[in-house]
């Protein structure tokens, strides 16, 4: 299932650029020391020569740049941009929808470059900040913002939930499969409804079991919907959930230890980095971090895509599974590959929300 990756030519010539100056400065979060992120948040040193003035703000939703998921995916990639070019980068989080549009006008107070706005909910606050300061550059990730200074980034989430419906069909026991979600947004029901049409099309007498927390911060609810399910005596459970999700491994974690043979499948990060190859069976990789250096890298070389969107996919190596499956074996790794191909080349329609 390896390919090269669309980020791999944009990070050379990142890494062969060279700037001159440097400018800007952190600004302080608005939320407590207690949520400092798994990443340093210090400004790097970038190698010698290679220098950006760009000055990169991200605002996180409320799931938060700990959250073991797209927020912290980002925010990783944003920290590569920053090493690999010299670019100063900061963060400030969300605590409530509330934020969303102070913490944005906050990072256009202080003349960030780009303003990132991570996640689908912020989608009417961008909107609204972009329109009142048109001389802003923004950039989006899960929704489409209608304005030409804002660059939006969505990613067919669909696509690679198939692959990981694939393998639970094909590795369940029980027949049993469960869906943890938070909101019931476009873009979680994009995971949900290709990892249904994965596993049905390689196990047409599987049950799997939807359960939408309507929260992606929220770790106990994620816990107890796991509780469920697995009592329900589903073995396997793919999430979409945010660090709502942290609680569904919490349970499973609690599980195996009683040598229970059940599963979580991880999202948007390699997610047994964090939880363990002993109960993460795999992870649906959305590579937030690479559209994010990929959309900063391009406005470090005047091109950035302001008014337009990308969409991100299979076939440019944006969603899938990890590079390393320890416990998948090769024959099923083999049939995922299969139909990862008849998805890139359209033989096979996964279903979408919009």
């Amino acid at each position: 299932m390896k390919r090269k990756s669309w980020v791999t030519s944009l990070m050379s010539v990142v890494l062969i650029s060279m700037f001159v100056t440097a400018c800007g400065g952190n600004t302080t979060s608005n939320t407590a020391s207690s949520a400092a992120p798994a990443v340093d948040k210090s400004t790097t040193t970038p190698a010698a020569g290679k220098k950006s003035s760009l000055t990169v703000g991200m605002v996180t939703d409320i799931g938060g740049v700990n959250d073991n998921s797209f927020n912290q995916s980002a925010w990783e990639g944003l920290k590569s941009f920053e090493s690999q070019t010299g670019g100063k980068v900061d963060y400030l989080q969300s605590q409530g929808d509330a934020d969303y549009v102070t913490n944005l006008n906050q990072f256009v107070k202080n003349k960030r470059s780009l303003i990132w706005g991570i996640g689908f909910m912020m989608g009417d606050a961008m909107k609204q900040v972009a329109d009142a300061n048109k001389d802003s550059k923004f950039a989006i990730i899960d929704a489409v913002v209608d304005a030409p200074n804002v660059e939006s980034v969505t990613f067919k989430e669909n696509e690679g939930s198939y692959l990981v419906g694939v393998v639970a069909g094909l590795m369940t026991k029980t027949n049993k499969i469960g869906f943890v979600g938070g909101a019931e947004i476009p873009v979680i029901k994009r995971f949900e409804l290709g990892f249904v049409a994965g596993v049905k099309a390689v196990n047409p007498n599987a049950k799997v079991v939807i359960n939408y927390t309507g929260a992606f911060n929220a770790p106990d609810q994620g816990k107890a919907a796991a509780a469920t399910i697995y009592n329900d005596g589903a073995d396997i459970i793919f999430h979409a959930a945010g660090s709502t999700g942290d609680g569904v491994f919490n349970e499973a974690i609690e599980r195996k230890k009683k040598n229970k043979d059940i599963w979580v499948i991880g999202v948007d990060k390699d997610q047994s980095a964090t939880f363990g190859n002993d109960v993460t069976l795999t992870s649906m990789m959305k590579r937030v971090n690479e559209a994010v250096i990929r959309v900063s890298t391009d406005l470090d070389k005047n091109d950035f895509k302001g008014g337009k969107v990308q969409d991100l996919g299979l076939a440019e190596n944006a969603v899938g599974l990890p590079e390393k499956n320890p416990n998948i074996p090769a024959d099923i790794l083999k049939k995922v590959h299969e139909y990862e191909v008849k998805i890139v080349n359209k033989e096979i329609t996964v279903p979408t929300a919009k």
